[in-house]
């Protein structure tokens, strides 16, 4: 099995890694050709609208939504990619690029600045520890449908959130050594 990981902009490297530590095959993914060889797709963090229009000029756009909705490609999104798998962002730029694949209503920087960056430690449904998450910038889930299952809250709202084969966290899990967030993502592309 192939995981890749969308190569456009953020933490690509450390979610190759992650993703390779977990025992398959991690990808770097730029082009058509190589989304179709993979049976999930990480989308990192970075800027949600860089982000989004570069995969629409790309080509990418289109296919990852139809793979996603046929239910052939499960995706996780991290902090930008939780922006862009939202069905609606509420403070996003006219036409904002996104997928809506997630039945979700989210707000981008809704802890503030890059000065407001932070860590804290999460409970995640089903783990049976706290996990670390690291928040730059971070989005948040301000309201799910109810074919959405939350995994983590915070105060302000939802941080990781789960609906089919979609996987997206507010977080960077690539940025501590914990694996666990990638390690579910795996087990859901196994089903795939």
């Amino acid at each position: 099995m192939k995981i890749g990981v969308l190569s456009i902009q953020g933490a690509v490297s450390e979610h190759l890694s992650h993703i390779a530590r977990c025992d398959v095959e991690a990808v770097p993914v730029k082009t058509k050709e190589t989304l179709c060889e993979v049976s999930g797709l990480v989308i990192p963090g970075g800027e949600s609208t860089t982000i989004g229009k570069l995969i629409e000029i790309s080509g990418l756009a289109a296919p990852i939504r139809e793979r996603a909705h046929s239910g052939t490609l499960a995706l996780f999104g991290t902090c930008a990619g939780l922006v862009l798998l939202a069905q609606e962002v509420l403070d996003g730029t006219k036409n904002q690029p996104k997928l809506e694949l997630m039945n979700t209503r989210v707000k981008r920087n809704a802890f503030g600045r890059q000065r407001e960056s932070f860590e804290t430690k999460l409970e995640v449904k089903g783990f049976t520890s706290p996990l670390v998450g690291v928040f730059i910038r971070a989005p948040i889930i301000v309201e799910a449908g109810e074919d959405v299952e939350e995994l983590a809250r915070l105060p302000e709202g939802i941080v990781a959130a789960r609906q089919g084969n979609l996987l997206a966290v507010s977080f960077h899990p690539e940025l501590t050594d914990d694996r666990r967030m990638h390690q579910l993502f795996v087990e859901m592309c196994k089903v795939i």
